[in-house]
């Protein structure tokens, strides 16, 4: 018997038939199997993505808010009380532009009932003196114009509201033809109280494509 050089001595020849030398396959089927294995499971995951996508929408992704990064649910402003100032911040002089005697000392009077500090009283001044036909007229500095002079009017239901260039922050009421009295104290209470009242919270708003 002889054995080929290379073999090792595993293989002997007898007669006259040789044994074929051909490279072991089970390990490279096994490595080509796992592989494919691999391929699957990869594919029907990625497709499985794919319709979980489909389904929800795409690539949009909600917070626990249940909005995109940078929505938010905002209000524009919290409720807020005016600042205005009370009756007795504020100085009134009561001039009288009718023919009528004692009516300005009366009003002051009454104003100062109410809580309003009392400045000059007497007849009206002659721009005004005999011209008035309304109930009367507010006037006041600019400053005045959303502070002190809707407090005032308050007393005065309809009187006419303008401004000047006065440096002092006292207003003038001057009482004209129409004028038959002050708003009853309730009414007055209740309009000042409507005028001081905070303005409603507002709702809730969305940006616009949350």
């Amino acid at each position: 018997m002889l054995t080929p050089p290379g073999m090792g001595g595993q293989y002997r020849i007898t007669g006259d038939k040789y044994p074929r030398m051909r490279p072991p396959r089970r390990r490279a089927r096994l490595v080509a199997a796992v592989v494919a294995s691999v391929a699957v499971v990869a594919l029907i995951g990625w497709g499985t993505l794919q319709l979980i996508d489909v389904f929800t929408g795409g690539a949009k992704k909600t917070t626990t808010a249940g909005s995109k990064t940078g929505c938010h649910t905002r209000a524009d402003t919290a409720a807020q009380v005016k600042s205005l100032p009370k009756p007795g911040q504020i100085t009134v002089n009561v001039y009288n532009a009718t023919a009528r005697t004692g009516l300005a000392k009366a009003t002051a009077d009454e104003l100062k009932k109410r809580g309003f500090r009392i400045g000059n009283v007497g007849n009206a001044p002659g721009q005004y003196d005999k011209k008035v036909k309304t109930a009367g007229i507010l006037v006041g500095p600019a400053a005045a114009q959303n502070t002190s002079l809707p407090v005032l009017a308050t007393q005065l239901a309809g009187a006419e509201q303008r401004t000047d260039t006065r440096k002092g922050a006292d207003l003038d009421l001057i009482l004209g033809d129409g004028f038959k009295s002050l708003a009853a104290p309730t009414a007055a209470d209740q309009a000042l109280t409507k005028l001081t009242a905070p303005a409603p919270a507002p709702t809730a708003t969305t940006k616009k494509g949350c």
